[in-house]
């Protein structure tokens, strides 16, 4: 999942250099800063996700949930600082600046996202880390115009998009509260 994503992020981001380098401005469109923007935004989030999920089960770091005071509201302005920077690529695509910027605070989002969950929840949160490495891969088809890339992308995000609703639901708990409420943790009483 997360090599998919940072693939997608960087294949985005080395089309986006190579437009910028070779003077492209004039022929850049909306359609390709969009889903580079997207593209290196969900492909980087999955990359560090993934990893962090990855270190979860392989016990590098705590399975238990690590919740961070504060959490929320840090993932949301990181979440907002992330779509900001993505709406600055698209509107001036004269530099990269941006677009490296938002793939960096996308990364700590990643990290920041799956940190706070248990083991038991690992398997829904690799489902859907699995998608977004999928939608990522739609973007990068978006950004370089690849058929290919844009089909097997949507097909594996639609598959790992219904895999986590199902796991949610064989699980008697919403998405939501899987991946925004930390359970798993105990409670002090």
């Amino acid at each position: 999942n997360g090599f998919g994503g940072g693939a997608s992020a960087l294949a985005v981001g080395g089309a986006f250099e190579e437009a910028l380098r070779e003077e492209w401005i004039g022929e850049i469109t909306i359609q390709f800063t969009s889903s580079a923007a997207l593209a290196g935004l969900i492909g980087a989030l999955s990359l560090t996700g993934s990893a962090i999920a990855f270190a979860k089960l392989q016990g590098l770091v705590k399975e238990r949930p690590v919740l961070l005071p504060g959490r929320h509201v840090i993932n949301i302005i990181l979440a907002l600082g992330s779509l900001l920077l993505c709406v600055w690529v698209i509107l001036d695509p004269t530099s990269s600046f941006p677009f490296w910027s938002m793939t960096a605070v996308a990364a700590v989002l990643g990290i920041m996202l799956v940190i706070p969950i248990g083991g038991a929840d690992m398997p829904v949160v690799i489902s859907l880390l699995n998608a977004y490495s999928g939608l990522a891969a739609a973007g990068c088809g978006w950004a370089l115009n690849n058929s290919v890339l844009i089909i097997a992308g949507s097909l594996v995000g639609a598959a790992g998009f219904i895999l986590t609703a199902l796991m949610s639901r064989a699980m008697n708990r919403s998405l939501a509260n899987v991946i925004f409420a930390g359970v798993g943790a105990a409670g002090v009483t």
